[in-house]
């Protein structure tokens, strides 16, 4: 088995997680782990509730896991503090695997994806109005779990390539 990067990349909602998870991995030869959140919302027939955000971060750390074994290189479309702040914030509570997994759980490098680009609605987008408050508990939390964060900021092809940048400079520094 070959030692693998895992780069996290994380935010609150519409900050373009996904359009960039998977661009990085195109644009770099590796896999990206969707966000499995929204498979499971999409198929679930009714409102979420606490125990489903618990299977939720269970399944997405299971599908990166899974990539890591055969991948070089692993992007992932969220992590662990997106389920925990998430928690947190609707159920006043989280569940303590989150939590206990969170303080284990590594990543290479993590980006943090800010509230600088437009909103865009979506059924599964809960908090339009809340950006910048949810912007401020990722950064005040982040730094209790990792120390390799960057934030990504910019809009359309500017956020891409200072990711790509972030990335490019991350992977020949560690070469």
């Amino acid at each position: 088995m070959h030692k693998n990067i895992r780069i996290a990349i994380t935010g609150p909602e519409s900050t373009g997680k996904t359009t960039l998870t998977e661009y990085l991995a195109a644009h770099f030869s590796g896999v990206a782990i969707p966000e499995f959140a929204r498979i499971y919302l999409e198929n679930l027939g009714r409102a979420y509730n606490y125990d489903d955000i618990l299977h939720i971060a269970q399944q997405q750390i299971l599908s990166e896991d899974r990539a890591a074994i055969e991948s070089e290189i692993v992007f992932c479309d969220t992590e662990l503090l997106v389920t925990k702040i998430w928690c947190d914030d609707k159920f006043g509570r989280c569940h303590s695997w989150i939590t206990e997994e969170l303080e284990e759980r590594n990543y290479d490098l993590v980006l943090l994806c800010n509230t600088d680009m437009p909103w865009e609605p979506d059924p599964q987008r809960e908090d339009p109005d809340r950006r910048e408050y949810l912007m401020d508990l990722y950064r005040k939390q982040i730094v209790n779990y990792y120390d390799n964060v960057i934030e990504i900021c910019g809009d359309g092809e500017d956020r891409l390539n200072l990711a790509c940048s972030v990335v490019s400079e991350f992977l020949k520094s560690n070469s």
